[in-house]
């Protein structure tokens, strides 16, 4: 049967117009969440969670992230990897110095800052007064502790040493960048953070993610639980290997802690 010009246009616009929201419109159009979770032994605290932003410089999804910064005033800020992944981060100093909150802002590394590493990751943190943690511990409050695992995926996550000194009986945060690694370490945490995954970037109608990279595990995106442990991982803000996010926006999660 041939078709119509009409119905043959009609489905070069249709597939142009999708082509374009993939590529222009929803990468950039980032959403904010509001997971709720419940951890024992823990006054309230909001975590501002974001992951693998793949940033070369600031851009409209960066202004998006500060807005929320600014707007839902998290306790604590965090950073699950895969923060730049074209060797240097001097272009990004500028947004990662704009991040604060009152008890503080930390960062554990993921896949791309092991295969593409930058001299200046370090210092830049450090001039943002942002905490690189790298299978360490830091204490925040009297009962709370958090804990970066170094990645799975491109580094050598040490469990037992991130977790040496922990107090027991303290409600403990981990910070991951590939999910996988919540295996390992569910029911030694009170809640952990994750990404890597993108949410499967470009998801299919009643099918879901098309493609996720290794080291997510059973995981995809949102939130979990394991042994007594939560899990939330995030979408992610930017993208890898393309361009493109199709019915999967770029996340800001701001994660509400309670009793």
């Amino acid at each position: 049967m041939r078709w119509k010009p009409w119905a043959r246009w009609g489905s070069v616009g249709v597939v142009a117009s999708l082509g374009l929201y993939a590529c222009v419109v929803e990468p950039r159009w980032a959403e904010v969440t509001y997971p709720a979770v419940h951890v024992l032994g823990t006054a309230p605290l909001r975590v501002l969670h974001l992951t693998d932003l793949h940033g070369r410089s600031p851009g409209s999804l960066e202004e998006q992230v500060l807005a929320a910064v600014e707007t839902e005033k998290p306790d604590l800020i965090v950073l699950t990897g895969d923060t730049c992944d074209h060797g240097t981060f001097a272009a990004y100093r500028g947004f990662l110095e704009r991040l604060h909150a009152p008890l503080g802002v930390f960062a554990v590394q993921g896949n791309w800052e092991h295969w593409s590493p930058a001299a200046d990751e370090v210092a830049t943190y450090q001039a943002a007064k942002i905490t690189l943690l790298v299978n360490e511990s830091r204490r925040l409050r009297d009962d709370l502790w958090i804990v970066g695992f170094d990645d799975a995926t491109g580094g050598t996550p040490d469990v037992a040493r991130a977790l040496q000194g922990v107090p027991a009986g303290v409600a403990t945060i981990g910070l991951m960048h590939s999910p996988e690694l919540f295996d390992r370490v569910a029911g030694r945490l009170s809640i952990a953070f994750a990404g890597h995954t993108h949410g499967g970037q470009v998801r299919a109608p009643l099918f879901g993610p098309l493609w996720l990279p290794q080291g997510c595990g059973r995981y995809v995106a949102g939130a979990y639980e394991e042994g007594g442990s939560s899990l939330y991982v995030s979408r992610g803000l930017g993208t890898s290997v393309l361009p493109v996010r199709f019915l999967c926006r770029p996340e800001i999660a701001v994660v509400d802690v309670s009793p």
